[in-house]
């Protein structure tokens, strides 16, 4: 089974992380817009240290991004003559409704996005929204406690409904929620969890992923209703956890942590929690918040297909509780695998495993909605850098996806390529545009290019070399 002719080849952005215009269209005060860069930065993303509103000892990557709301044009003009087939993109909640409580949604921010979806149609780009991606409007944190309200459900529901009836000619493909897996770690973050001193986490968590999954389910019952033949798919932070030893208790460690982010997926594919769960919830004494209709929601709407991201696969040992982090990717070491400048294995044959197993357990189609490597760009004094590292990446990368597809049977509608710092890619190897964060152009001497099921390198000499 080879890559079909209408394979979708493509890059992956996001709202929170490359838009900017923080304060400008009438968007809100977002949680991203509070992410300080630094120290800081983790213990705020955790939901361990409140930060409410932006400092001035502080510096706030996500306020400027790199200039997608003003330079959009020439970004998707770029995609476009690399051959994108798929944009894969979110909406800034707080755009469409600055507070998320709003009567009325922000007419200018509406119309960015369908100026945005419009330039993508004009040069054949297929977009695939993300709804939520990391980005809750601050108005929702400080009035409710994020998604530990239920109330952010009903909100929700009518953002969604808003985006659909809006964009329903002009988007097939929608994704609910950003790697939604994240959200028991990354707490602030995903979720727009801010915990007191002495609280118990544990309900309050679980409560907040409760209301996710309805939400989620929500979403894609609306859509299906708003919008005839569209697809709703869920989206996980993927990358399986090895065992550390062929040890049973190693491996039982293992498939423990792998549950801790199919929990999710299970509920979103199946329509109910998974029975590890509720023995899990029983032991802890907890019972999630059901309402009347919750069970029926979840069950009768569950999504179309999988999707994820894979920049790598993590290791697990027994007894190691706390040590390794399953959702902020910590790890036990793999010494048959070599790792990033960023500490993560460099694994192409594990996204081959991860699509068998993510498709074994599921049966549903898959996307791949980020994948690429982030590295220390060094340019050269003409601007040029030479990043054979991340051509190499690529390449073995996309040779395992291949052999998923076409050895094993794993039906795979997109690839969309980012970097594993969350920058995506544009033209050239290093997504040379778009990868500044000051938003002006370096210029690189080789580029990619997607044509006829096939990725291929254009090098210094416009000589077009196949990647296999």
């Amino acid at each position: 089974m080879p890559l079909s002719q209408d394979f979708l080849w493509g890059g992956a952005l996001a709202a929170n992380q490359c838009e900017g215009g923080w304060n400008e269209g009438g968007r809100g005060l977002s949680n991203a817009d509070v992410l300080p860069y630094g120290k800081d930065r983790l213990p705020v993303v955790k939901g361990d240290v409140p930060m409410l509103k932006p400092d001035s000892s502080h510096w706030y990557p996500a306020q400027t991004g790199v200039d997608f709301y003003h330079r959009y044009q020439e970004d998707i003009r770029l995609f476009g003559e690399m051959g994108f087939k798929t944009l894969r993109l979110s909406i800034a909640w707080s755009r469409i409704y600055p507070n998320g409580d709003d009567a009325r949604p922000n007419e200018e921010g509406l119309r960015f996005y369908e100026n945005v979806f419009a330039e993508c149609h004009r040069y054949g780009i297929e977009p695939l929204v993300t709804i939520t991606h990391y980005d809750i409007p601050m108005h929702l944190v400080t009035e409710y406690g994020g998604w530990r309200s239920r109330k952010l459900i009903e909100l929700y529901k009518r953002f969604v409904s808003t985006l659909f009836h809006r964009y329903k000619n002009m988007v097939k493909y929608w994704l609910t929620f950003n790697e939604i897996n994240i959200m028991t770690s990354a707490c602030f973050m995903a979720a727009g969890l801010i915990f007191q001193e002495g609280e118990d986490r544990y309900p309050i968590v679980y409560d907040a992923v409760h209301h996710v999954l309805v939400a989620s389910a929500w979403a894609t019952k609306l859509c299906h209703e708003i919008i005839p033949g569209s697809q709703v798919g869920c989206m996980l932070n993927a990358g399986i956890f090895y065992p550390a030893t062929c040890n049973p208790l190693d491996v039982l460690a293992a498939q423990g942590e792998n549950r801790k982010h199919y929990m999710f997926s299970d509920v979103q594919v199946r329509g109910s929690y998974p029975a590890y769960v509720l023995k899990e919830f029983e032991r802890r004494g907890y019972n999630p918040p059901f309402a009347e209709d919750d069970r029926q929601i979840l069950q009768e709407n569950t999504v179309d297909f999988v999707s994820f991201s894979y920049y790598s696969t993590r290791v697990v040992e027994a007894n190691s509780d706390g040590k390794y982090d399953s959702n902020l990717l910590k790890s036990a070491d793999n010494p048959y695998l070599e790792r990033e400048p960023w500490g993560r294995f460099l694994d192409p044959v594990g996204l081959r495993i991860t699509m068998n197993e993510i498709y074994d357990r599921y049966q549903k189609p898959l996307f791949i909605v980020e994948n690429g490597l982030g590295a220390p760009d060094t340019p050269d004094e003409t601007g040029y850098v030479e990043d054979d590292y991340r051509i190499n990446y690529l390449r073995d990368h996309i040779r395992e996806m291949k052999k998923a597809v076409e050895l094993d049977g794993v039906p795979l509608m997109d690839i969309a390529l980012a970097d594993s710092r969350h920058r995506p890619f544009i033209g050239l190897p290093d997504g040379s545009y778009i990868l500044c964060a000051d938003g002006h152009e370096t210029l690189y001497g080789e580029g990619w290019y997607f044509s006829n099921g096939r990725v291929s390198l254009i090098n210094e000499e416009g000589e077009e070399l196949p990647l296999w």
